[in-house]
């Protein structure tokens, strides 16, 4: 966790100094980012498995234990930047834009905590690059098995993708002078969207505990709700940029 925010803080500067943004002003944000999104990340993963925390209310102050729900963490984010954006008199989306290529970077590096936990694993598999889960580790279901989906991996390389897409996109966007609001908003819901893809389709293949609703894991709801939100986002501001 320590590499990963480190990682992203590094890369959120590298982008700053592109948008001719002070680096005290990304360090000051990421500040609150780091506190407030693991916080995010572990009320939300109360929330939805709130049953267990009533049974076992010791286990909600355990977060080296693992149980940290990245959705949590982007809900977070979010509030958090809006509201630092609007004390300090910066544009929302600007800023979200400087920190989205850091914060898939950040993801990347952080989902190999779930290696060393062995947690967040996906069904048993005999592909070559297959893992194996310690017996205290495996469903009940899935007992007999030894071997199992490292999901956590397809999860960092997706991530990995996103960071370097949205660094390479703002990179371009910089030489061909096309950077500005637009480009801004893009690039945030353009991390949003690529990464709500991304989880709701790995979801497919994880045996962790979520709530379903109406046969769908709860964290693929999030997703589909995220992936509309941006969509319609983009395409109200595409056009009431064309009117």
């Amino acid at each position: 966790m320590v590499l990963a925010m480190v990682a992203a803080l590094l890369m959120s500067f590298r982008v700053a100094k592109l948008y001719n943004i002070n680096r005290d002003i990304i360090f000051d944000v990421s500040f609150w980012l780091i506190v407030g999104g693991l916080l995010g990340a572990r009320v939300y993963e109360i929330i939805i498995m709130l049953p267990f925390y009533i049974a076992n209310p010791l286990q909600a102050v355990r977060i080296w234990e693992g149980g940290l729900a990245i959705h949590g963490g982007i809900i977070a984010g979010i509030i958090i930047i809006y509201f630092f954006a609007k004390k300090n008199n910066l544009s929302f989306w600007k800023l979200g834009a400087t920190l989205v290529p850091g914060v898939a970077l950040g993801q990347a590096i952080g989902r190999w905590g779930n290696y060393f936990n062995q947690e967040l694993f996906g069904l048993p598999t005999n592909l070559p690059w297959k893992i194996p889960i310690s017996v205290v580790n495996r469903p009940l279901q899935f007992i007999s098995e030894t071997h199992f989906h490292p999901t956590f991996l397809y999860e960092s390389l997706g991530s990995l993708i996103i960071a370097i897409f949205l660094y390479s996109a703002t990179i371009m966007g910089i030489k061909k002078k096309k950077i500005g609001p637009n480009f801004f908003l893009w690039s945030v819901c353009s991390y949003v969207i690529l990464y709500s893809l991304l989880r709701f389709s790995l979801e497919f293949i994880r045996l962790d505990q979520t709530p379903l609703v109406f046969g769908w894991r709860w964290p693929q709801i999030a997703s589909l709700l995220l992936i509309a939100g941006s969509s319609l986002l983009l395409f109200y501001k595409s056009n009431a940029t064309k009117s």
